[in-house]
């Protein structure tokens, strides 16, 4: 089993220091076993035990960078059963892609479209920001919410929450926070964004003009800097009547 933890995990068995916190390791070093393929579809993972005892790191440490890859869906938990390999999960031989902007990058095909801004906010980070910008209870996030609309009608509600270490002045005069983390030298290079089919509710339907219980999408966007550190999490509802919309990607360098 050593020999096979060895190679799904390259280096670990030898060598831990690295950037980044432990778990945010594990979890990209997990990730890139299953898109490389050393972990396929459907497997099962090593037991937390055995995975501790490899890399030599404790069981917390495992079952954070395993929670946060149930959470981006590669992973999925069974109970009685194990953990295994997500079938939803992306392959290596799909060419790698990202957002040019990890926020609002998002464009609406025939419209020009207005920013409001709702929120600019600093308070302690809520249940899900804790798991996914992997903060304590006692951190700080600044939480930032626009609104998206074309010609008088509401499209989108943007929340974007960042922790105060990475952006601690809220007091922010530009439509894109990608470019403002960039100018602080803390810029994103990749990111994971799942997306949901859902009936939006108020005060969310009020804000959109829209009548409770309407069909919209709501998109759950990580992004993550160079060493692995979660540095940004966006969720975006939309409208399920708005016009169509598109995203611009690029292929990464590597």
């Amino acid at each position: 089993m050593s020999d096979t933890l060895a190679a799904m995990l390259p280096g670990w068995g030898t060598d831990i220091n690295g950037a980044g916190p432990l778990y945010q390791r594990l979890r990209l070093a997990l990730e890139k076993a299953i898109l490389s393929g050393k972990l396929k579809v459907g497997d099962v993972l090593y037991p937390e035990r055995d995975l501790a005892e490899h890399v030599r790191v404790s069981r917390v440490t495992v079952r954070k960078a395993i929670d946060h890859l149930v959470q981006d869906g590669f992973l999925v938990r069974r109970r009685g059963s194990g953990t295994f390999v997500a079938g939803s999960a992306v392959r290596a031989d799909q060419p790698p892609l990202r957002a040019n902007f990890l926020t609002g990058d998002t464009s609406w095909l025939g419209s020009d479209t207005k920013v409001e801004w709702i929120e600019r906010s600093t308070s302690h980070p809520a249940p899900e920001e804790m798991m996914t910008l992997g903060l304590s209870s006692d951190s700080r996030v600044v939480r930032i919410t626009r609104l998206r609309s074309s010609a008088g009608q509401p499209l989108a509600i943007e929340r974007i929450c960042v922790s105060s270490e990475f952006l601690p002045d809220t007091r922010i005069d530009t439509s894109s926070i990608c470019n403002t983390l960039a100018d602080a030298s803390f810029r994103p290079v990749r990111a994971i964004q799942r997306t949901f089919a859902l009936n939006i509710e108020d005060p969310d339907a009020t804000t959109l003009g829209v009548a409770i219980g309407t069909a919209g999408l709501l998109t759950k966007r990580v992004a993550y800097l160079a060493s692995g550190r979660a540095i940004e999490f966006s969720r975006s509802l939309f409208r399920g009547d708005a016009e169509r919309f598109v995203s611009e990607l690029t292929f990464l360098e590597n």
